[in-house]
């Protein structure tokens, strides 16, 4: 099961994956320190801003909403029962 740290690390994978784009280019860009996009990747951080990935979708050339707008999340589990 997917949760919603797991599914977001996914999406920043994927859409560098589809931009040619490296982590650290990534991060550069978006003027988040690399430690940080790291730790959100490597799962050191379970609770990442949401002004985090804003700054990512915009060097990534997509909104919040697109971010968000994937099968993955809207699969999640409630993660509060």
């Amino acid at each position: 099961m997917m949760n919603t740290v797991l599914a977001i690390r996914h999406r920043i994978l994927q859409l560098c994956d589809e931009r040619n784009m490296t982590i650290n280019r990534l991060a550069n860009l978006s003027a988040v320190p690399p430690s940080s996009v790291k730790n959100i990747l490597y799962g050191k951080s379970q609770n990442p801003k949401i002004v985090t990935i804003k700054l990512l979708c915009d060097v990534l050339g997509i909104t919040l909403g697109e971010f968000f707008d994937t099968k993955e999340f809207d699969d999640l589990e409630q993660e509060i029962k």
